[in-house]
């Protein structure tokens, strides 16, 4: 027999004891085991490069967050907690499947607010049903006022359509309704948050961004008394979307990106909206920024203020984080989301910034509401994984969340 080459494996047939069936077992004169030791090595090679990865030093969460509610249909934004605990939510037809778009937590599931015909557009009475809400604040004194945009998936506003309306919290029956008049609500109009000041004027004064996505941004002022209404700085640096804004989220560039390739900067004007405990002093964000304004509020009513001399008392209070909502507390702080970075930040009365909260699992933090309970209730949806930012392709990941930390604070006082 010929002798087998040195560096290869000789073939053999061995057979089990004579006691046991005897059945040819092949087998190898070099041991197959010497041929996987650098496999073991590799595979413990590997186990111990995890093991020593996951020791690494991390990101680390600050704050404790509960989740409220998990939504498992419809991506909501708004937020609000009235003064006896009710929590209410809005779903905007974005194009979710939304068969209605305000709601009340109840028993463990969402259901209508106020009823369920309310929550269906009237296409022949655009003021009556609610067609897309953006917002809903609870006043503090009883009522819930819905922002309804009457501007689905970001159309141009049906006429009539876009306008507040107030809800009797003790009898859950509308109490007023105000169409925006056609002088504030352009074509480009995206009405979507709203703060209240019932100490000033008649009835009270309700201050409105318009957040548009192609036109001016704006603080819309308007009379609850009469339903007058009048856009303040509009088109103006302060509520216009930051050109140099470069936003990147969950490590990624944000850019809305349609399904042919194309993409274009992610330019959103005036959003957030805070009104200072005294309510002297509107705090506003563009959501395509990461700088903070404040304006005093007896100027943006004075009607005898020019635009320009209201754009010169604008302060720029400098840069927060980039932000969806704002909120305010009776103890002069001022919060803010920050969407690139998964937290809640607030600013204290002496202008510094703190971290309420950081955790990856706050993804993209919308609408902010203090409760009367002392905690900071807000909607983590996931904005930035819509379909428009990926090319036609809808990475949300259900459930989206309504979450709530401990902040031992109380709401602004509306009057």
């Amino acid at each position: 027999m010929p002798a087998w080459p040195r560096d290869e494996a000789r073939l053999t047939i061995r057979y089990w004891p004579a006691c046991r069936p005897r059945r040819p077992v092949l087998a190898f004169k070099k041991s197959i085991l010497w041929t996987s030791v650098p496999l073991i090595v590799a595979f413990s090679g590997q186990y111990a490069q995890a093991d020593a990865l996951s020791n690494l030093p991390k990101d680390q969460p600050q704050g404790k967050i509960e989740q409220v509610f998990a939504f498992h249909d419809a991506m909501p934004t708004g937020v609000s907690i009235s003064e006896r605990g009710r929590i209410f939510v809005n779903f905007p037809r974005w194009g979710d499947k939304v068969p209605f778009t305000v709601g009340e937590l109840r028993d463990g599931k969402v259901v209508p607010y106020p009823d369920v015909a309310l929550n269906q557009p009237d296409p022949q009475h655009p003021e009556k049903g609610f067609i897309s809400v953006q917002s809903i604040v609870a006043d503090g004194l009883g009522h819930l006022w819905i922002l309804d945009t009457a501007a689905p998936e970001f159309s141009k506003p049906l006429a009539g359509g876009a306008k507040l309306v107030a809800v009797d919290l003790h009898t859950n029956k509308v109490v007023k309704t105000l169409v925006f008049p056609e002088n504030v609500v352009l074509p480009s109009t995206y009405v979507n948050d709203m703060r209240f000041d019932f100490s000033a004027g008649k009835e009270g004064v309700i201050y409105i961004t318009d957040s548009s996505l192609s036109g001016p941004g704006a603080i819309i002022v308007m009379d609850i008394a009469t339903g007058k209404a009048v856009r303040r700085l509009s088109g103006a640096a302060s509520t216009s979307a930051d050109p140099n804004f470069v936003p990147r989220v969950e490590g990624q560039l944000l850019r809305v990106r349609n399904a042919d390739g194309s993409s274009k900067p992610f330019a959103v004007a005036s959003d957030g909206i805070a009104l200072s405990a005294d309510r002297q002093t509107l705090y506003f964000c563009a959501l395509s920024s990461r700088h903070l304004y404040s304006v005093s509020t007896k100027l943006l009513r004075d009607p005898n203020v020019t635009e320009q001399q209201l754009t010169n008392a604008v302060k720029d209070l400098g840069e927060k984080g980039p932000s969806d909502g704002l909120e305010a507390d009776s103890e002069g702080a001022v919060y803010a989301g920050d969407y690139e970075d998964n937290s809640i930040r607030k600013r204290l009365p002496d202008g510094s910034w703190q971290t309420v909260v950081h955790d990856p699992r706050i993804l993209w933090p919308d609408t902010l509401s203090v409760g009367t309970d002392g905690y900071l209730y807000f909607t983590a949806n996931q904005l930035h994984r819509q379909a428009g930012f990926h090319g036609g392709k809808d990475l949300r990941e259900k459930p989206y969340s309504l979450m709530r930390v401990k902040i031992n604070a109380t709401p602004v006082q509306t009057r």
